[in-house]
């Protein structure tokens, strides 16, 4: 990529991917952008979602001998959330760690990320990457322009204002936040009214009363201290059905743009770091457990009854308007159900 459209992009949207110049001879450092909506820490403290941002750009660093500098911008402090896949796309944003079904918006089939009860474990999560499921996403994700850097996938498990949500029965008349269309679809089946916002809105929404429950990962309700206006948690840590894929990704025409070793350098850093990414979130399916234990709150596990009745639902409603969207939602769909 040539200096000069380096400099177009950078002034096209928040300054992103751009080459640095000194002396006034060309160096070997390109800096990307990596942003992300999480609370923003240090890269052994907080979390870890951020963490793992840090050490990625860390390991680039050091391993491009300079070459590469990734630049960390937690919070949505470089651009709101939602906007991050769409400049993405355009080569207006260089990287994200971005919950997929946000996307859904834009791309239908990315819901397959966060569908209820399709995914039920930390072994079947991972296991996607290297399925049949995860090579037709990963190259679904390619023609859209993103090219997956790093699988992260995490547990969630529900933070309620006042009673438990374990139970489908236990969800009529509440004011609850899923996480993606098709957990809103299974909600409505189950008698709750829904509110679609991001995971980092969801304490001002539990604040205000416009939420009676948070259903989102183990890390965020910890992140974004909902253990101060909750009575009761329903731990995703033995079993859950809110499991959500939350990938490191980057521009295609960014990354097209780099060099060949830059680029097989990024992809074996993110490879590498998945590991300490589902530690991370296991970890935290514990922690959150004791956090709001500690802050007074009554906290639940899901059974298996309880989650074959999630997982019923989800058939009748979720999966089955996901299936009718499109046909690549329904081949998705159908080789995730073939992941054990």
């Amino acid at each position: 990529m040539t200096p000069t459209r380096r400099t177009l992009v950078t002034a096209a949207f928040a300054a992103p991917a751009i080459l640095r110049f000194g002396l006034g001879a060309a160096q070997a450092a390109t800096v990307l952008k990596l942003s992300h909506q999480f609370p923003g820490g240090t890269i052994d403290e907080g979390d870890f979602r951020d963490r793992m941002c840090r050490k990625f750009a860390k390991a680039v660093g050091e391993r491009s001998k300079g070459a590469l500098e990734v630049q960390v911008y937690p919070g949505s402090s470089l651009m709101k959330t939602n906007a991050q896949f769409g400049a993405m796309r355009k080569g207006a944003l260089d990287m994200s760690l971005y919950p997929s079904p946000y996307a859904g918006g834009e791309v239908a089939e990315l819901n397959i990320g966060l569908m209820p009860a399709l995914v039920t474990s930390y072994a079947q999560a991972v296991a996607w990457k290297t399925a049949p499921v995860g090579r037709k996403l990963t190259e679904l994700l390619e023609s859209k322009g993103i090219v997956l850097v790093s699988w992260v996938w995490q547990s969630g498990g529900v933070a309620s204002r006042e009673r438990p949500l374990v139970a489908p029965s236990d969800a009529k008349g509440m004011k609850v936040r899923g996480g993606s269309r098709e957990m809103d679809l299974m909600m409505k089946q189950a008698g709750a009214a829904t509110l679609s916002i991001p995971s980092n809105e969801s304490y001002a929404a539990m604040q205000t009363g416009a939420c009676d429950a948070v259903i989102t990962s183990s890390t965020s309700l910890i992140s974004f201290r909902l253990e101060e206006l909750s009575k009761a948690l329903t731990s995703g840590r033995e079993r859950s059905y809110w499991f959500m894929l939350e990938p490191i990704m980057m521009s295609k025409t960014l990354f097209s743009g780099l060099p060949k070793d830059q680029q097989d350098l990024i992809m074996a850093v993110g490879a590498e770091l998945e590991a300490f990414g589902q530690t991370g979130a296991k970890e935290d399916d514990t922690r959150v457990e004791q956090i709001f234990s500690k802050a007074g709150a009554k906290v639940s596990q899901l059974d298996e009854k309880s989650l074959g009745q999630w997982r019923e639902l989800a058939r009748e409603t979720a999966w089955k308007d996901y299936a009718g969207r499109n046909a690549g939602c329904a081949e998705l769909l159908k080789l995730a159900e073939q992941v054990a």
